[in-house]
This record gives structure tokens, C-alpha cells and sequence, in this order.
């Protein structure tokens, strides 16, 4: 059985780049060498043309210095357009499985917020960037400081002991940054979480005052992310600065020593200044390293970040055989959900030991106190969560047996808080399917009875959906997600208060709805705190402190509870 497209998707897109890397690495060896044509050119110069005032030579030296500084040139741009295009295809390979692991981990109970995407984005600009390219001239410094020995060893000797110092300056920026690099990602996590959260409440937030002190809180967050960043930093930049302050002083020093050897008479004057430039290209490489160290500890954090997240959501989920549709069969057995603890994780229990089942076209009302675990069960029902004991069967298999692409379209949800996806009316109710034909998306609409309320919209089925400009009112929202559960008659579909901002009209809409798609064959299970949410249901359930304290025929079950009231 082939594995999840997901797990493998970040290391499949790296490994695929080594081809890349290795046309990279085979153009930087042709630009290495060619950087010898400059101090090259300089020494023929000095030694020979200026020795000989020889014009014919000088001309034939820069035609030579001109064809191979454009060699250069190309071969330069082409490792960039490798490295920028590869990079590209990194991103349009990995997104996709980004995107969805990001999307199903936000249901997770505890999910922190991580941003996939953001990871995605820094490994690409690295690959992009010139310490990319760095990287891969760092293995050439030896060569460079070879060359200095053959112009004379104490020349090579003074420059060796030179990298030496600069590589050990890489390895203390190393040392000094890791630690605070960790805890400034940490920040930038719980800070992200906040501002997200933050802001998906920003009705509650402006409406009770909490403004001053939200932002007062998040300051507090993103203060001491900063703080952990810029100590990064300053230590990062001061090790730079001084790497780049010796490699200018060991040129000058090169210099002093290759004029104290040609006052010797053991080297010519062009040598002093060929040995002074390479070795400052032996140099350099390691010195840009260190500058992007930065750039290099995030994009190393983020593929690790990225690889552990896609790995972990594709390690859930095997690739399941294709089952036949769904017919609306629903069978719980001893389910029992508990809530997050961070210290255990297993906290207290939100339901426990609930079993029951349903038939294709049964109507069950789910009804209880707040906080008695409708919402828990609404989302076991349909997959976002899955019981930490016992079993939620459709159709007899489990929702992991099901690939989700498949189970997905023949099950409509509607979440106590309803929201729709940017796009448009039409396209939300057709949950965004490139092939939805205009005729399921009017009946869906019409089935919701929201037909006519969508074409009093200047632009109707057209209208947008962005939250920014859109203007549907809370009633709108929940009879167009409700549309949107109906799409195309699945066999189960679970509706977590859906009539909590309907008026006498939706609520007359809703239940025809119901006695529609039950009759159509639909399992339809409803969540609800008023009794108009449940009226075109057959059986109801009774919950209490996360257990079912009553179940049965719908009269029965209400008549008890009024008796008990």
C-alpha cells in the first residue's frame, strides 16, 4: 500500500532538489576557478607586461581576462536560476501537504500556533539567498589557500593560520546563538497563537473593553520574543563584525609580509598582490557564512519544524482502500473523549462511554445542558475528532479507515460558530468542488430555503464571502453554511445548534430541511437548546455530564423530561 503523499512530501521535495544541487555545486567549481583569473591577470601584469612593456601581451592578457570573466558571469547567473527555480519548486511541491496538515491539526485539541506556511516561506528565501551560494564556495577555501602556498609557503602559512581563526569565530557564533535562536522561535509561536486568537474574537475584544489590554498582553509576548531575537543578533553581528575586520587585517597583513619577502628578493611584486586577493577569496566564503549564520539557524529550525509537523499528521493516516459511498449507518460503541491536559494528556472526561446507532433516514435530536458534550459529540460524528476510547463507525468503519477525501462530500457539518471560506456564495456552498454544477448549487440553496434571500444580493450566488466586505448578517451566515451541509444529499449530516440565530422563518426553513433530506435517506443528527431545532427528528438523546441519560422515541424522551422538570 502506497504511503500518505503527506508524510514523505518535504523530504521527496529536498531529495528531488539534489540534482539541482549538484549542477550548483558543478557551476560553483567553474566559478571558483575563474575567480583566479583577476589576481591572475594582476600578476602577469606586474611581472611580465609591466617588466616587458610588451602592448601585443597586455591585449592578449584582457581578451583572455574578458572571455573568462564572462564565462564567469553565466556560469554565475545559472547556479541563481537553479537555486531560484528549484526553490519555486520546492514550494509548489510541499504547499499543498503544508496546507493540508495546517488545516486538519487546527482541530486538534491543544493544537499550537504554528504556521506551516510561514516555515515553508523561509526555507524558500534561503535557498534563494547569496549565503545559499556561500555554502557552497565554503568548500573551495582550502584550494585557495593551496594556491597561496604555491606562491610561497610563509604567504600560506600566515593565510592558513587566518581560516583557522575565522572558522573557530563560526563555530563561537554557533555557540552563542543557538540557545537564544530556540527561545525566540518559541516566542514567535506563543505570540502568533495569541494575535490569532486574538483576533478571530475581535467582536468580543472591542465590545467589553479588552483592547488596552489585549494588546498590553500580546506587547508582553512579542516583547520578549524580540528580546531573545535581537540577543541573537547582537551577538551574531558582533562576531561578524569582527570576522570581517580580521579577514581585511589578514589582507594587510598578507600584503606586509609578501612586501618584506620581495625586499628579499624571494617573490615578485605581482605576487604580493595576487596572494593578498586570493586569500582573501579563501576567506570570504567564511565570512559570508558567518554573516547569514541568521538566515542559516532559522531555515535549518524551520525544515526541522516543517518535516516533524507534515511526518506527524502523515504518520496518522495511512492510505486507506477505497470503500464504497456511505449509506448513513452510524454505530458508537463505549465512546469516551477526554479533555486536553498538558501535563497527563488525558485530562477530565467530556463524554464517557456513549453508545448508540442509526439508520439511513433516522433523525436523532441530541439535547442537554451547556457544557454536557453535544459539541464533543458533534465532532466525533463527523471525524474533526477522534474518541480516545471505543469506536464511531459509518457504514461499519472507522472515520481512519476512510481516505477523507472520500468520506468528506457525504457528510455536511454546521459548527455552532458558522463561517465561511473567502470566495463567493456559490462557491462556499459547493464547498469550493471545480466540478459542482450550477443546478446542485441552487437546489442545495433551495433546500435551505435561502434561494430567493441569495438573489436579493446585488451580485446573488456572486456575492463575497470576505468577512471584510461581505454583508451577511450572523442569521445569513448559518442559512448558507447550512445550504452548504445539504450540498448534494450526504448520508450524514450533524447540525451543532443550527437555529441559534434563525427567526420563526429559518426555523420553519430548518425543519423542512430535515423532513427533506431524512426522506431523501440522510442520517441527520441535530445539537440543540431549543425544541424547534428538533422537531422534524424521529429519536432523542438526553445528555448529562458527558453521558447519555436518556434515549428513545422523541415523545417518550420529552415527555420524561417535562415530567422531571
Amino acid at each position: 500500500m502506497a504511503g500518505n503523499p503527506e508524510k514523505n512530501a518535504l523530504k521527496d521535495g529536498l531529495r528531488h532538489m539534489r540534482g539541482a544541487f549538484i549542477f550548483v555545486a558543478l557551476f560553483s567549481a567553474l566559478v571558483n576557478l575563474l575567480m583566479l583569473t583577476g589576481p591572475l591577470f594582476m600578476l602577469q601584469v606586474y611581472d611580465r607586461v609591466l617588466a616587458s612593456r610588451s602592448v601585443p601581451t597586455l591585449v592578449v592578457l584582457l581578451a583572455v581576462v574578458i572571455g573568462a570573466f564572462a564565462l564567469l558571469g553565466l556560469f554565475d547567473l545559472l547556479r541563481h536560476r537553479i537555486l531560484s527555480r528549484s526553490a519555486h519548486g520546492l514550494d509548489a511541491n510541499v504547499a499543498p501537504a503544508a496546507f493540508r496538515s495546517w488545516i486538519v491539526r487546527s482541530m486538534a485539541p491543544g493544537t499550537p500556533g504554528y504556521r506551516p506556511l510561514n516555515d515553508l516561506s523561509t526555507i524558500r528565501g534561503f535557498l534563494c539567498s547569496p549565503t545559499v551560494l556561500a555554502l557552497f564556495d565554503l568548500p573551495w577555501f582550502p584550494f585557495y589557500i593551496g594556491v597561496v602556498f604555491l606562491l610561497h609557503v610563509k604567504l600560506g602559512l600566515l593565510a592558513m593560520a587566518g581560516a583557522v581563526v575565522v572558522i573557530l569565530l563560526a563555530l563561537l557564533n554557533e555557540a552563542v546563538t543557538r540557545q537564544a535562536t530556540a527561545d525566540a522561535a518559541k516566542g514567535e509561536v506563543a505570540e502568533n497563537r495569541f494575535s490569532d486568537q486574538t483576533h478571530g474574537n475581535a467582536e468580543s475584544v472591542l465590545a467589553m473593553g479588552m483592547v488596552s489590554n489585549a494588546t498590553r498582553s500580546w506587547l508582553g509576548l512579542r516583547d520578549r520574543a524580540l528580546s531573545d531575537m535581537q540577543r541573537a543578533s547582537e551577538r551574531s553581528e558582533t562576531i561578524t563584525a569582527t570576522s570581517k575586520a580580521f579577514r581585511l587585517l589578514l589582507q594587510s597583513c598578507i600584503l606586509a609580509l609578501g612586501a618584506y619577502l620581495a625586499i628579499g628578493q624571494e617573490i615578485t611584486p605581482g605576487t604580493i598582490v595576487a596572494a593578498s586577493i586570493i586569500a582573501g577569496r579563501a576567506l570570504a566564503p567564511i565570512d559570508q557564512t558567518i554573516g547569514g549564520w541568521k538566515m542559516i539557524k532559522r531555515a535549518r529550525m524551520a525544515r526541522s519544524r516543517l518535516g516533524d509537523y507534515i511526518k506527524t499528521e502523515g504518520a496518522k493516516a495511512a492510505n486507506p482502500v477505497q470503500l464504497p459511498p456511505p449509506q448513513g449507518n452510524i454505530l458508537l460503541r463505549n465512546v469516551t473523549k477526554f479533555a486536553p491536559s498538558g501535563k497527563t494528556g488525558e485530562g477530565r472526561p467530556i463524554l464517557s462511554d456513549v453508545s448508540f446507532d442509526l439508520k439511513p433516514g433516522q433523525g436523532l435530536g441530541v439535547i442537554g445542558p451547556s457544557a454536557s458534550g453535544k459539541s464533543t459529540l458533534a465532532r466525533l460524528l463527523v471525524g474533526l475528532w477522534m474518541p480516545d476510547r471505543g469506536s464511531v463507525r459509518i457504514d461499519g468503519a472507522t472515520f481512519d479507515q476512510w481516505s477523507p477525501e472520500q468520506i468528506g462530500p457525504h457528510i455536511g457539518y454546521l459548527p455552532q460558530q458558522v463561517s465561511l471560506v473567502p470566495g463567493t456564495i456559490g462557491e462556499n456552498i459547493a464547498r469550493f468542488d471545480p466540478e459542482a454544477s450550477h443546478e446542485d448549487i441552487v437546489t442545495a440553496a433551495r433546500l435551505a430555503r435561502v434561494h430567493e434571500m441569495i438573489l436579493s444580493f446585488p451580485d446573488g450566488y456572486e456575492t463575497s464571502t470576505d468577512t471584510a466586505i461581505s454583508p451577511l448578517t450572523g442569521g445569513q451566515l448559518q442559512r448558507i453554511g447550512l445550504a452548504r451541509a445539504a450540498y448534494r444529499n450526504p448520508a450524514l449530516v450533524v447540525l451543532d445548534e443550527p437555529n441559534s440565530n434563525l427567526d420563526a422563518e429559518g426555523d420553519a426553513a430548518l425543519a423542512e430541511m430535515i423532513h427533506t433530506l431524512r426522506a431523501g435517506g440522510t442520517t441527520v443528527v441535530v445539537m440543540a437548546h431549543r425544541p424547534s431545532a428538533i422537531a422534524a427528528v424521529d429519536t432523542v438523546m438526553v445528555l448529562a455530564n458527558g453521558t447519555i441519560a436518556d434515549f428513545g422515541e422523541k415523545t417518550d424522551v420529552l415527555r420524561k423530561a417535562t415530567r422531571a422538570a
